[in-house]
């Protein structure tokens, strides 16, 4: 039976819809595959005392070289591991480098980690534990609450030497090698303590090992394999066989300097370190209310395959990288402003990588806006698996401050590097990073002695037309030793009132007088932050520990009063946190050995009712409009009377006389007035 001219014009309708849908559906996917992902976190250690992202933009901005002298607490003979001549076996040329002098430091009580486990552990999954502590609460995001959630942990690091063989005689700590050396284990071991059940890699592919690992992670979230990915890398020294190793090769710079780029240049220095940040789609983000600190547009990783030698890079291969990161990105090279470049300093590196930048970014350029390039390495050296995170912390920080800092140990540009055939310029000195007509970029590269190489495009966090983003602590979290264990505790804020409540919690009395500490040096030069956001993050952004303090002034005092006036937080109410002191603003306490315990509402019956009780709340906050408004209309459907009435005094409501009145009214403001704790964290949801 043939259909009739309606039934074909419904179901031609039909087909254009799902046609239309499915275009949509496309769309999305195609949308989501290149969408841009944002840092929304940030935790590092770098030579210099450098312990947040702050601390190396300050670092870099100053110019301070970092490097000095081999650490004295790692038992090596340093008399013996010295030798002028290169070919003297078992010894370098080189005594000095970038290093993490308290390394060795690890608050293995706080992660839950027994001491013969703690020595047994590589410093390196160590130190990646605390920093990614770290990372977490700079984002505003306690680290505790993740447990369970879709968050992926991708880590860069190399074998460190660690510790003896598997057959080999082990000091106290059997049966804690294998996990303790296994480099599986560095992100693995991330996930175990917090609970994270996205993926866990560990990446190796030598000095390019923590951009592969970001590039990793925006993979992941972009196909949807996690929610939230902590990304980084760390090295460690644990002993002196990269600088005996490499003087027989004659690869490092007697003076242990990185000389990027420089006539002077004559060989790499070494460096530690550890970097992390926590990504997320930026969607995500905004939707979340996380702080955006910069986007990552775009990345790419190749390899040099067969090429002109195992461990020689590769220019063809490194231009193909940058040019594929710019096609994700959908970027021209004219767009970025400057490259945050491997840059080791080596006589056969530095020119191929600036013939590649070259022929990349330096075409099609106008004569006035040079790619100004530059790297970190300057400052504290070629830290290995822990460079391309160190050099996008970098940026990130100068996209801030909107500086490009210099690079250390330019004497001039080198002469092996035909600088004329392109517009790349090295940064030399410091030069303003002029923002405004289009947001600032900057590619990052890092490249590999195993051939595999990596190039990543960052730009400037988008503008954010209201409200104030939840501070991270900027380095307030886990620390090696007394350091560790500064998480806040339960508190809230009074917002719209003239009281602001800032709660801090620890491990220990110590840890909690250094969360004090630092939180004052924080604030030191931020004498303008919101003391409202500042409390919000220390409530919400934060794990509850035993030992606490909760601090409450007026908010007309602002931060002067909080952390005290002058230069130091001493006479303030952080300052007597720092020291133990009483303080009439500061409240201590201390959840027993058992526990917290449950927490137990008691609501008064009859005798605390007030006239207009609780109306300053009803218009201020959502969730006590929300939940009085609730009771309001299950009580009415009994009464006949409204709540609200009652509290305004309205026409024809009963008053607060009569028992019939009181407990249904007292009850209503109690329930709505604990639904406001709870959002503001200082109960947990489930009581």
């Amino acid at each position: 039976m043939k259909a009739s001219g309606e039934e074909l014009v419904e179901a031609l309708r039909r087909s254009l819809k799902e046609i239309q849908r499915l275009k949509q559906a496309n769309q999305r996917s195609a949308d989501r595959a290149r969408e841009p992902i944002a840092i929304v976190g940030i935790g590092c250690r770098y030579p210099g005392g450098v312990r947040s992202a702050r601390d190396l933009g300050r670092l870099v901005a100053d110019g301070v070289d970092a490097l000095g002298a081999f650490p004295v607490n790692r038992g090596w003979d340093l008399d013996a591991l010295f030798h002028p001549d290169p070919d003297h076996a078992g010894t370098t040329y080189a005594r000095e480098g970038g290093f993490l002098h308290d390394a060795d430091g690890f608050d293995a009580e706080f992660f839950g980690i027994s001491p013969r486990e703690a020595l047994g552990m590589d410093p390196q999954q160590r130190l990646l534990l605390e920093v990614a502590w770290e990372t977490l609460e700079h984002a505003g995001i306690d680290p505790a609450g993740l447990r369970g959630t879709a968050t992926g942990v991708f880590v860069g690091a190399l074998t460190s030497e660690y510790g003896p063989r598997l057959h080999e005689p082990t000091a106290g700590y059997d049966g804690y090698l294998l996990t303790g050396s296994t480099l599986s284990v560095a992100s693995g071991r991330i996930s175990y303590v917090l609970g994270l059940e996205g993926p866990a890699i560990t990446v190796d592919t030598a000095c390019s090992s923590s951009l592969v690992a970001i590039h990793l992670a925006v993979q992941a979230l972009r196909r949807g394999e996690c929610e939230l990915a902590l990304a980084g890398g760390v090295t460690v020294m644990a002993t002196p066989g990269m600088y005996v190793e490499f003087a027989r090769q004659r690869g490092l710079a007697p003076d242990g300097r990185c000389k990027s780029f420089a006539a002077a240049a004559d060989g790499t220095g070494w460096g530690e370190g550890a970097g992390m940040l926590l990504l997320e789609r930026l969607s995500d983000a905004r939707r979340l209310g996380h702080p955006v600190l910069a986007v990552i547009r775009g990345t790419a990783v190749n390899q040099d395959g067969a090429s002109n030698g195992l461990t020689a890079p590769n220019g063809p291969s490194q231009q193909r990288v940058i040019r594929a990161a710019l096609a994700e990105a959908g970027l021209a090279a004219a767009e970025v402003d400057a490259v945050e470049a491997h840059g080791t300093g080596t006589t056969l590196g530095d020119p191929i990588e600036a013939q590649a930048i070259l022929a990349t970014y330096g075409q099609d350029r106008p004569a006035d806006r040079p790619l100004w390039l530059g790297s970190l390495k300057s400052n504290i050296g070629h830290t290995m698996a822990a460079a391309g995170v160190g050099g996008v912390i970098k940026m990130v920080m100068a996209m801030e401050r909107g500086v490009l800092p210099r690079t250390l140990h330019v004497d001039e540009p080198s002469p092996h590097v035909d600088w004329s055939e392109g517009s790349v310029s090295l940064l030399a000195e410091s030069r303003v990073w002029p923002g405004g007509g289009r947001p600032r970029r900057a590619g990052v590269s890092s490249f590999g002695i195993s051939g595999t190489n990596a190039h990543l495009i960052l730009e400037e966090a988008p503008v954010v037309s209201e409200g104030s983003p939840v501070i991270g602590g900027d380095g307030l979290g886990a620390g090696a030793g007394a350091g560790a264990g500064m998480g806040a505790g339960v508190g809230g804020v009074s917002a719209g009132s003239s009281l602001v409540v800032w709660p801090l919690s620890a491990r220990s009395e110590e840890a909690l007088r250094e969360q004090a500490r630092r939180l004052g040096g924080y604030l030191a030069d931020r004498r303008d932050a919101d003391v409202v956001a500042v409390a919000h993050g220390l409530a919400t952004g934060r794990a509850h520990f035993a030992h606490r303090a909760v601090i409450v002034d007026p908010m007309v005092g602002g931060v002067e009063q909080v952390v005290g006036v002058g230069e130091s937080v001493v006479g303030g109410a952080l300052g007597a946190v720092a020291e133990g002191r009483v303080h009439p603003g500061v409240v201590y306490g201390r959840v027993s050995a058992q526990g917290p315990g449950k927490t137990v509402f008691v609501f008064p019956g009859q005798g605390s009712q007030q006239a207009g009780m609780g109306l300053e709340l009803y218009d201020t906050f959502e969730v006590f409009r929300g939940a009085l408004d609730e009771c309001d209309r299950a009580l009415g459907a009994h009464t006949g009377w409204s709540v609200v009435q009652v509290l305004r005094g309205g026409a024809g409501a009963p008053t607060l006389a009569g028992a019939e009145v009181v407990q249904p009214v007292l009850f209503a403001v109690m329930v709505s007035l604990a639904r406001l704790w709870r959002s503001w964290g200082i109960v947990p949801d489930a009581v």
